[in-house]
């Protein structure tokens, strides 16, 4: 109970003074705030700037009637199980038809000849071809730098894409392959949304960018950006959004960052560009925990007027064992997102177009692109570190 002199002023009917209070409330983190907006926008210190990622979602290009998904949307895992199954069994394991896909994974997804858990044995069974997306448009970036996508030293031969802003050559097979399935499509699908949220809420794969070299935050030819890996949970105001300019420890191993891949990169018209680069990145999301790399990854961000946060686009080659890695062990994600894990994983080692294995000439990543949203943040390196930098 609240009682008088206990941090709250009192008004003389002996009322609390709470206009006062929710004025004081907004006042203190806004002055916060626009300092640190200041102070990074004007003079990062130590010439560094940095953001934590919160959202990663798969780039995904799509037109109100499906066009890019003439054949329609992907048979998912449930139909190809109740289609063959006898009506009488059918009735009888979905209760006629009242116990929903959920519910009824547990015996849906054992679909082997010999009960094999297909999602966890996708040689088990042979689907036909999945259905995938068809349209010429896509988001993305070049990175095979061809127009044509002819075969070269680090890419298989395949279709390229155009971007909706005409822009030629973009590689994209990530999404020709997961376009025209539900789980992936903007208000429908939660594979993404989902593994965002549970990062967000334990605070594990958190990915930090820090920018260093910085001599001008609007313009500058020659700055280096870093991806590690936070150990602190975020920081979140009252409404449970990120806290802008909050402090993210990195995740170290016997002194050194666990993750702490570079790219070399610029600063044009307040936008940060990477070259091309290796990174290795945590993830966490649908109860998997990888250490993905993603091949060439070029990043493009974004800031915001006021430096709050960010969005931008991560584009790359991802490596195609570790997601088919995923897709098996999305468990209770996949019959609530019209997701089939053998159609899924046998397709995408077809459509696979980047790091030809040597020996077999099959490719090992998929060309792919990720939309971002991150807050700033300010990176604390512990002091050990610190010092070997020196």
């Amino acid at each position: 109970m609240f009682r008088p002199g206990e941090g709250e002023k009192r008004t003389r009917r002996g009322r609390p003074n709470t206009r006062m209070n929710r004025l004081t409330s907004w006042l203190i983190p806004l002055a916060l705030l626009a300092s640190a907006s200041s102070a990074q926008a004007a003079a990062p210190e130590g010439r560094r700037m940095a953001f934590v990622v919160k959202d990663w979602f798969t780039s995904i290009y799509e037109t109100k009637f499906q066009d890019e998904c003439p054949e329609g949307m992907s048979t998912a895992n449930d139909e190809f199980w109740w289609r063959k199954t006898s009506p009488e069994q059918r009735a009888k394991l979905t209760g006629n038809g009242m116990i929903q896909a959920l519910n009824r994974f547990g015996v849906s997804v054992n679909q082997g000849d010999n009960k094999e858990n297909v999602c966890l044995q996708p040689d088990s069974v042979k689907r036909p071809r999945m259905r995938t997306v068809e349209g010429p448009t896509s988001y993305g970036m070049n990175l095979d730098g061809t127009t044509d996508g002819k075969a070269t030293p680090k890419s298989c031969a395949h279709t390229k894409f155009v971007a909706p802003d005409g822009t030629p050559g973009i590689d994209n097979q990530l999404y020709r392959l997961v376009g025209c399935t539900y789980g992936w499509r903007k208000n429908v699908g939660t594979v993404d949304a989902n593994a965002n949220e549970m990062r967000g809420t334990s605070g594990l794969g958190m990915i930090l960018i820090e920018i260093t070299d910085v001599d001008d935050t609007k313009n500058d030819d020659d700055v280096t950006v870093t991806f590690y890996r936070s150990v602190d949970q975020w920081v979140q105001d009252s409404g449970g959004s990120p806290l802008p300019f909050s402090t993210y420890s990195i995740d170290m191993v016997d002194g050194k960052p666990r993750y702490g891949d570079s790219a070399k990169g610029r600063i044009k018209d307040g936008a940060i560009e990477t070259k091309a680069a290796d990174v290795r990145l945590p993830f966490y999301g649908n109860y998997n925990f990888m250490h993905p790399v993603i091949k060439d990854m070029q990043l493009k961000l974004h800031p915001v007027a006021d430096g709050t946060k960010a969005h931008g686009m991560v584009a790359g080659y991802y490596s195609l064992a570790d997601f088919q890695y995923y897709i098996g062990g999305l468990g209770g994600v996949i019959p609530v997102n019209g997701i089939d894990c053998p159609s899924v994983i046998q397709e995408a080692a077809r459509l696979a177009d980047g790091y030809p294995d040597p020996k077999t000439g099959q490719c090992t990543a998929l060309s792919s692109a990720f939309d971002i949203e991150a807050y700033a943040a300010f990176v604390r390196h512990p002091k050990t570190e610190r010092t070997a930098q020196r």
